[in-house]
C-alpha cells in the first residue's frame, strides 16, 4: 500500500511543552489520578477527547471573520441551518452549543419516571441527561461488541432481537424513543451498518417509537459503511450519509466531533410539535432559536466543517491513522479493541492489567501511568465511568474496562503517533509495576470528571 499522506497542509502551530518523568508523577499525584484535573500544558499529547479538539481549516477561519453576530436572525444561522438540512435531509433545524445541550433538552421533554431510552450504547452525557430526567438508559449491543479481541466488520450494531424482546416486556408506551450512537463511542469507536439501521427502523415503526440518530461521528460510520456493506462500495459519502438519516426521526449532535469545530451542536427534527417544545426549553436555557448558544461565528464554522468532513481523502486519512496505531499495538502484543475504530484507539485495560480487580479501576491506573511515563493524556471508558453500586455499596462493574485514546481532527502528524506507540508498548512491558486505585471523593452524577482517587499500597 502506497503511503496515506495528510490531506492538509499545516499553516498554523501551537507549542508542546516538554515535562519529565519525575515532574509527571507529582502533577498526577496532585490531579488526584484523574486526567480532566490536569492542566493542558502539564500534557504532552492531548488524547483526552476528540470533542471540540479539533484543528480548524482555512475556510472554516475565513468562516469566522464574517459570521454575522444578531441576536436573531442572522445570516450566519440560515448558513448553518441549510448545510444540517442539506446532510441530515430534517427540516427543522435547532442549534445548540454542544451535544450535551441537546440532549438535556430532548431529554427533558421525553423522558420522566417509568420511561425507557434503548440504544446500541449510551456515552456518559447522553446517559447522565436520561437519568437526571427520572428514565433509565438501556444499551442492546449485538453479542460481537462486547468482546474486544475478536474482530468483525459492525461490532457498533444494536441487537434487533433484544430489542424487541424489551419493547414485548416493557411495552412500547413506555419507551418513548430508541437511539442509535454511529460510531458507537462507548463500544469501542466501533461502526453501525446500513441493514442494522434499517432493522431497527422497521421494529421501531412496527411498535410506534421514535428512532433517533446520535451522530457525533456520522461521516466516519458512513466511511465505514462504504468500506464493508458491498451496495455501497462506489456509492458518494454524500449520498449514504443522506440515506443514514433518512431512517430516523430526528437526531442530536455534537458539531465537536464530525463537523470539525471547536464548540456546537444541534437537534434535528421533523416533528413540528416536539420541535416547538424543544425551542420553548432552549429559549429558557440556550438562547434564541437562532443561534441556541452560539456565537454566529461557531455557526459558520459548524456549516463549513460539516461538508469538509464528507471529504473521501480526508475520511481514508483520518480512518487509516487509527488503524496505523492500532496495528503498531497489535504487533507487540498490546490487547486492543479489534478492529480499529472511527476516531480512537480503545486498550482492553481488563487483559492489560489482569492484576487489577474492577473495583481498583485498571483503566484509570493505566491512564495514569501512560500519562507519568510520557505525558499522553488519555480517558477511561470502564467502571470508573459507568460503573454502579448495589444495595450494599458493592461496585457492580461495567461491562468493559476500556482505555480511550481519542484522536483530535488534523491535529498531530505520525511522528507523534509513533510516540505514543512508543510509550503504550513500554508501559505495557512494565504493566506489572502499576498500582490500582481507590476513590477518595466522587460526585453523584458524570462522577469521572471530578472523581479523585489515590494509589493503593
Amino acid at each position: 500500500m502506497s503511503t496515506i499522506i495528510e490531506p492538509f497542509r499545516i499553516k498554523s502551530v501551537e507549542p508542546i511543552f516538554f515535562t519529565t518523568k519525575e515532574q509527571r508523577a507529582v502533577v498526577l499525584e496532585k490531579a488526584f489520578y484523574n486526567p480532566f484535573l490536569i492542566r493542558a500544558d502539564d500534557v504532552m499529547i492531548d488524547l483526552l477527547t476528540d470533542s471540540g479538539t479539533n484543528a480548524m481549516s482555512s475556510a472554516q477561519w475565513a468562516g469566522i471573520m464574517i459570521g454575522d453576530e444578531s441576536y436573531a436572525g442572522s445570516n450566519s444561522f440560515f448558513h448553518f441551518e441549510k448545510a444540517v438540512q442539506d446532510i441530515t435531509g430534517m427540516p427543522i433545524i435547532i442549534p445548540t452549543h454542544q451535544g450535551r445541550a441537546s440532549e438535556k433538552i430532548l431529554f427533558s421533554i421525553i423522558g420522566g419516571k417509568g420511561k425507557y431510552i434503548v440504544s446500541n450504547t449510551l456515552f456518559d452525557t447522553t446517559r447522565a441527561n436520561i437519568e437526571f430526567s427520572g428514565a433509565e438508559g438501556i444499551d442492546l449491543l449485538c453479542p460481537e461488541g462486547k468482546i474486544p479481541s475478536v474482530p468483525a466488520p459492525f461490532k457498533g450494531n444494536m441487537d434487533v432481537e433484544a430489542l424487541e424482546k424489551f419493547i414485548i416486556e416493557k411495552g412500547a408506551v413506555n419507551i418513548p424513543l430508541c437511539m442509535v450512537t454511529v460510531t458507537n463511542n462507548s463500544g469501542g469507536g466501533q461502526p453501525v451498518s446500513m441493514q442494522n439501521i434499517r432493522d431497527v427502523k422497521q421494529i421501531c415503526g412496527r411498535y410506534g417509537i421514535t428512532l433517533f440518530i446520535d451522530a457525533c461521528r456520522f461521516a466516519e460510520n458512513c466511511y465505514f459503511i462504504k468500506l464493508r456493506e458491498k451496495e455501497f462500495a462506489n456509492t458518494p459519502i454524500p449520498a449514504i450519509v443522506r440515506e443514514l438519516f433518512s431512517y430516523a426521526d430526528g437526531c442530536t449532535m455534537s458539531a465537536k466531533k464530525d463537523a470539525i469545530a471547536n464548540i456546537g451542536g444541534f437537534i434535528a427534527l421533523r416533528d413540528e410539535d416536539l420541535a416547538l417544545k424543544c425551542r420553548n426549553l432552549l429559549i429558557i436555557t440556550e438562547g434564541f432559536p437562532t443561534y441556541g448558544g452560539l456565537a454566529g461565528r461557531d455557526l459558520e464554522a459548524i456549516s463549513i466543517g460539516l461538508y469538509e468532513v464528507m471529504d473521501e481523502h480526508y475520511l481514508q486519512y483520518r480512518i487509516r491513522s487509527i488503524e496505523y496505531l492500532t496495528e503498531k499495538l497489535i504487533a507487540e502484543g498490546v490487547p486492543v479493541m479489534q478492529p480499529a475504530g472511527g476516531h480512537a484507539v480503545y486498550i482492553d485495560a481488563k487483559v492489560f492489567l489482569p492484576h487489577i480487580p474492577s473495583h481498583q479501576y485498571p483503566g484509570q491506573a493505566l491512564v495514569g501511568a501512560l500519562y507519568r511515563e510520557g505525558g499522553i493524556r488519555s480517558v477511561e471508558i470502564g467502571s470508573l465511568m459507568f460503573g454502579k453500586y448495589d444495595d450494599e455499596g458493592q461496585l457492580i462493574p461495567a461491562m468493559m474496562e476500556l482505555v480511550r485514546l481519542a484522536i483530535p481532527r488534523r491535529v498531530y502528524t505520525q511522528s507523534h503517533i509513533d510516540y505514543v506507540a512508543e510509550i503504550i508498548i513500554k508501559v505495557y512491558r512494565e504493566r506489572e509495576k502499576i498500582k490500582g486505585l481507590k476513590i477518595t471523593y466522587e460526585s453523584p452524577t458524570l462522577r469521572h470528571f471530578t472523581a479523585k482517587l489515590e494509589e493503593i499500597s
